[in-house]
């Protein structure tokens, strides 16, 4: 529930997060299809979240490349180079990247105007190569913190079962 100030407390976050966890975990289950999976977690967290404004998954498919898969919102950017931006720096650090205000990350790629804050998530492979990111944006401020850096990593967690070795 949103607190008078329109944030949400981390306890309540957590129980919708477990929530869209499970919804996931029964939706994905047996599934290897890299593309129906990442398509089925957009559509998932996107509509759970008012605070997502743009939710969706950057694929690795060459060396040092990006490319948009499935999500839910506007337009993305279509590729993105591994030395650039938010989704960029997930890739290269192996790591969770949350920006409070993306007018104040040199690297981030506004690919939307509206865009304010954003959390990467990489995904990796049971082999432990990053096969995608998980790009969450939002068109207000500070949206994302350690508690949604929890959940979806957990959610991201579960689609390295989907992603067979490169």
């Amino acid at each position: 529930m949103p607190t008078q100030n329109g944030s949400v407390s981390a306890s309540d976050k957590s129980a919708a997060y477990a929530e869209v966890l499970d919804r996931i975990e029964r939706l994905i289950a047996g599934e290897t299809d890299e593309i129906a999976v990442m398509a089925t977690v957009a559509c998932e967290l996107h509509h759970a979240f008012a605070q997502f404004s743009w939710t969706g998954f950057y694929r690795v498919v060459a060396p040092g490349l990006l490319k948009v898969g499935p999500y839910q919102g506007g337009h993305g950017c279509l590729t993105i180079p591994f030395e650039r931006g938010v989704c960029g720096a997930a890739v290269r650090e192996r790591r969770t990247q949350i920006v409070e205000d993306v007018t104040q990350a040199p690297h981030h790629i506004a690919c939307s105007s509206t865009t304010r804050s954003e959390i990467v998530v990489p995904v990796l492979a049971a082999d432990g190569s990053v096969r995608a990111v998980l790009d969450v944006d939002s068109d207000a401020l500070a949206a994302f913190d350690e508690t949604d850096a929890h959940w979806l990593e957990r959610v991201c967690g579960l689609l390295a079962a989907c992603f067979s070795p490169p």
